[in-house]
């Protein structure tokens, strides 16, 4: 009989890149990369656990932003354009390795594994929400959702109407591409203040998750932690996470990544090699990541050792064996002191399962299934099932908590990015005032709905919780600046627009082609009226 339970929890979520204004685009390369690494070998994984009959279960959330890429027809026909120039690198490293027997095998793992990925995607008709959905139906997966852009709701509940948008948008998003509407939601970034459960609530919001401080800090003492859930006063759950479960896994410092048999993320060919060489695999000849590495994290010097697949194979297994080992004793300790059966929440981002962590989908395939084999003490769930099976918790009010650098704000609202919050509020302020005054009538027309439905998308995408967080790292800084910039330029050209009456309809054709996520996206999200929180 077992004593608790484990919920593992995957986010997927990228921030909507797409630039059919250029023929190839750097940063779209997130997306091909994030397919490659990771959705692909993780469709993989829960598919053969499907197939098997391996009774394991995990929640897998996919951001609305992510899903609108996946969706995309042109997205979907670069991505497969990238593999062929993969495929192509391959195949002439096959032939410049051909004299070093170690790295001529490793040339054939990519060769192989790019190859697989181009007939796996083709099998699949390039649309992915099909498989997942398959899974979801045979309880393999729990599908759930985020924010339509992933917007951070406590940041923009100086107007709450954003958030409002935020949900009804991303739900309504989700639903048209899935069927059905999820019960799960993933705040982003774990983001959260109290009152927002009320608001979540309204949207059909059965449970999230929120950093361990949020409930170490709520208005009653939890009786085990974050080792059960505490129902808002709103009556949705709030799940705390589990740190030292997620330490183990997404910790290079402190856990299984840094290992030194695994392979090394930042020794790529595309640094390596000549430009010339590589640049036609990366098109557009920008210098970058390719995909193919060739080297094991060794130490912590510039000293690198050549990757050896097997080791690392093993090395993947007996991590497994030693995460299965440590929940496995917490949980029969917490059992022993807790009269309701303890949970363990663990949530990842999925890109850390191949993208970052080479051998993440090899660990996780290998732990998965130990789970359901090889002990006896807790029972893999997910949150929505757990809540089924338990559904009498405490009450209390969860603390204010992300799960950003200091557990708060400061990742995303600094000296840096204050710039953005400020633009923000100011479109949503006249957004409201748009809404108003043209959006009221019964007969709204063709013309003025489509302007006010692209200026939704607008201010959606300069929301996005990904720049401010691009820019406090100093990666693609210059890059994620101009997004928010040009987002809220284009906002305010179609609201002049529209309260001049002189729409040009070429160039909002133009704005609607560039930034075209959330095809059904409507204005009226943004006039539902917003609950008043709680002070």
């Amino acid at each position: 009989m077992s004593s608790g339970y484990l919920a593992l929890v995957l986010h997927a979520h990228l921030p909507f890149v797409r630039h059919p204004e250029h023929r190839t685009f750097l940063e779209e390369r997130w997306l091909f990369e994030a397919l490659t690494e990771t959705y692909l070998p993780l469709l993989r994984v829960f598919s053969g656990l499907a197939r098997e009959g391996v009774p394991a279960r995990i929640a897998w959330s996919i951001s609305p932003s992510l899903l609108a890429m996946l969706e995309d027809p042109l997205l979907r026909e670069r991505y497969e354009e990238h593999l062929d120039r993969l495929v192509d690198l391959t195949e002439r490293e096959l032939e410049r390795t051909r004299s070093e027997p170690q790295f001529l095998r490793l040339a054939g793992l990519y060769h192989r594994l790019f190859r697989e990925a181009r007939s796996e995607f083709a099998a699949h008709g390039g649309r992915l929400a099909r498989p997942f959905l398959d899974l979801h139906r045979q309880g393999v997966i729990e599908l759930g959702t985020t924010a339509a852009t992933h917007g951070i709701l406590p940041l923009l509940l100086a107007q709450p109407r954003s958030v409002e948008a935020q949900l009804t948008t991303g739900f309504d998003y989700f639903e048209s591409v899935f069927g059905f509407r999820p019960s799960g939601m993933w705040l982003p970034e774990c983001a959260y203040t109290p009152g927002l459960d009320e608001v979540l609530r309204r949207h059909g919001v059965r449970h999230f998750i929120v950093e361990s401080h949020g409930i170490d800090h709520a208005s009653v003492a939890p009786l085990v932690g974050v080792h059960a859930p505490l129902y808002t006063p709103s009556g949705v759950a709030a799940f705390g996470r589990d740190q030292g479960s997620t330490r183990e896994v997404w910790s290079a410092q402190h856990g299984f990544p840094g290992d030194p048999d695994y392979r090394e993320f930042y020794r790529d060919i595309g640094f390596d090699l000549d430009p010339e060489y590589v640049k036609s695999a990366l098109g557009g000849g920008v210098r970058g990541m390719t995909g193919i590495k060739y080297y094991r994290i060794t130490g912590p010097t510039n000293w690198k050792a050549p990757y050896d697949p097997e080791a690392a194979r093993r090395k993947a297994d007996l991590h497994a064996s030693v995460f299965l080992e440590r929940r496995t004793a917490h949980l029969e300790y917490l059992a022993s002191l807790a009269e309701t059966a303890p949970i363990i929440v663990a949530p990842f981002d999925a890109e850390l399962f191949g993208h970052w962590w080479f051998e993440g989908p090899v660990w996780l395939d290998l732990f998965l299934r130990k789970a359901a084999y090889d002990q006896r003490t807790f029972q893999l769930t997910t949150l929505g099932a757990y809540l089924d099976r338990h559904p009498v918790h405490q009450t209390g009010q969860p603390g204010t908590s992300t799960w950003g650098s200091a557990g708060y704000f400061d990742t995303w609202l600094n000296g840096k990015t204050d710039w953005i919050f400020e633009h923000l509020l100011g479109c949503a302020h006249r957004m409201e005032r748009l809404v108003t005054t043209h959006g009221r009538s019964r007969t709204v027309s063709p013309l003025v709905k489509r302007v006010l439905d692209q200026c939704l998308r607008e201010l959606l995408l300069a929301q996005s919780s990904d720049w401010p967080f691009i820019i406090s790292n100093g990666t693609s800084a210059e890059y994620a600046e101009r997004r928010v910039r040009d987002h809220v330029s284009r906002f305010h050209w179609l609201a002049n627009a529209l309260e001049s009456g002189e729409v040009d309809e070429e160039k909002l054709g133009a704005i609607e082609y560039l930034d075209n996520l959330f095809p059904a996206a409507d204005f009226r999200a943004f006039a539902a009226p917003p609950l008043a929180l709680a002070s």
